[in-house]
């Protein structure tokens, strides 16, 4: 992946692939599931200690980037006040199989519920480690290249965003990094007011954001499909094949 040189559009494609496999039609995560696929399958990596090449479409690999996204979307959100129950959460991550399978998992090897999932990451934990090119990806992250112009804001907003961010990681990560982590009851307050803030927002204007994929879906399904916090658990998933997915 380029994105030291072009950090945005690669945020943008992520953001496309999580909004179409969320609000988009199965044609369309199909599609986006395909896209990713190809992608995968032309790139590589070495090992940096044993020399050897590999793919970066290997199911271990996937496994993993698919765990921690998902699992990082749960953390965060419950954190920030959101009112998500341990069925919601199960819910979710079971849903999310389908886009395991999109990437190229088979999903019966995808964590299904909370439990599955806190197993993954203990049976993975000790074969973890943070090296250059992860060092090298947080001073990124904390200070991404910007016009001389910009660089004011970087510092004001930008700073602030990725220090949350990163302090919101599990303790095994910050050791890992090799820095202390933050008292938990500090973040859990910072993110609490950050998603006061970010929730009190109008959600037309929130919605406006690209790419717009919410209010592509209000279009196609009607203004009942409005999310709002009181229909957890009554709506059904996307990629629900008919049937299914109905109200518990």
């Amino acid at each position: 992946s380029d994105f030291r040189r072009d950090a945005w559009g690669r945020l943008m494609r992520t953001a496309g692939f999580v909004g179409t496999t969320t609000y988009g039609t199965t044609e369309a995560a199909e599609r986006a599931g395909a896209r990713v696929r190809k992608i995968h399958r032309m790139l590589g990596a070495t090992d940096p200690d044993t020399g050897e090449r590999y793919g970066v479409d290997e199911p271990a690999l996937l496994l993993w980037v698919h765990c921690a996204e998902i699992g990082s979307y749960l953390h965060v959100l419950g954190r920030s006040g959101f009112p998500l129950t341990a069925a919601h959460a199960d819910r979710y991550l079971a849903e999310h199989r389908h886009s395991a399978r999109l990437v190229g998992l088979d999903p019966g090897s995808v964590p299904a519920n909370r439990a599955e999932l806190a197993a993954y990451f203990a049976r993975v934990r000790p074969e973890l480690a943070a090296g250059p090119e992860a060092h090298e990806v947080d001073d990124f992250l904390r200070r991404p290249p910007t016009h001389p112009l910009l660089v004011p804001a970087r510092e004001l907003l930008w700073r602030r965003v990725a220090r949350l961010a990163y302090d919101s990681l599990p303790p095994y990560a910050h050791e890992l990094y090799g820095r202390p982590a933050p008292p938990p009851a500090t973040v859990t307050r910072r993110l609490r007011a950050t998603g006061t803030v970010l929730r009190a927002i109008p959600a037309r204007l929130r919605w406006q954001l690209p790419p717009r994929h919410i209010l592509r879906a209000m279009d196609r399904l009607g203004p009942a499909a409005r999310p709002a916090p009181y229909k957890i658990g009554r709506q059904a998933a996307i990629l629900d094949p008919p049937g299914e997915g109905a109200a518990d």
